[in-house]
């Protein structure tokens, strides 16, 4: 039977060798599939986008966006597929980016990115692989602090290791 939860949610990711990490705090709805399989729906703020007006000439700049895609109140979904074993992050933005992770501890599982088209031309999704190292789930009844680690790779380039902390408060 599924049975739901609302709860405040804080995501984070943060890398452990380059300057990058983001965290999000919010509600989420956690769904429970089975006695060890979740999905979690949560809505995170819009992508913060940076003109480049500043650098360049006049006649160079960018235009304000303005178009629906791009609108401040666009939300993004986040929605987890959480088990002991794996775990699938998929996040959809509303013509922004939209990626969705598969991390398995020990496989290199897939990553794809979709990045926003300005025209009507079907966008191939950027691919690259992750191989998890580490996959930690902790909770009784109902999971409260996930933790992975992984590597992202382009062919044979690593593009950094990361750690991806999810805590469900109860």
């Amino acid at each position: 039977m599924l049975t739901y939860h609302r709860k405040p949610v804080c995501l984070s990711l943060i890398s452990t060798d380059l300057p990058f990490w983001s965290v999000v705090e919010t509600s989420g709805t956690l769904y429970q599939k089975d006695s060890d399989r979740f999905h979690l729906l949560l809505t995170a703020p819009p992508l913060i986008t940076c003109e480049l007006a500043n650098s360049l000439s006049s006649e160079d700049a960018l235009p304000p966006k303005t178009s629906s895609a791009y609108a401040p109140s666009s939300p993004r979904v986040l929605w987890l597929e959480i088990s002991p074993y794996r775990v699938i992050m998929t996040m959809q933005g509303n013509g922004q980016v939209s990626y969705r992770h598969f991390w398995e501890q020990g496989v290199y599982g897939v990553s794809r990115y979709w990045l926003p088209t300005e025209s009507l031309q079907p966008n191939d999704p950027i691919r690259l692989r992750n191989f998890t190292t580490n996959l930690a789930l902790n909770g009784h009844s109902l999971p409260e602090h996930l933790r992975l680690e992984y590597e992202l790779w382009a062919e044979k380039v690593q593009l950094g290791r990361y750690i991806l902390n999810l805590e469900i408060k109860h």
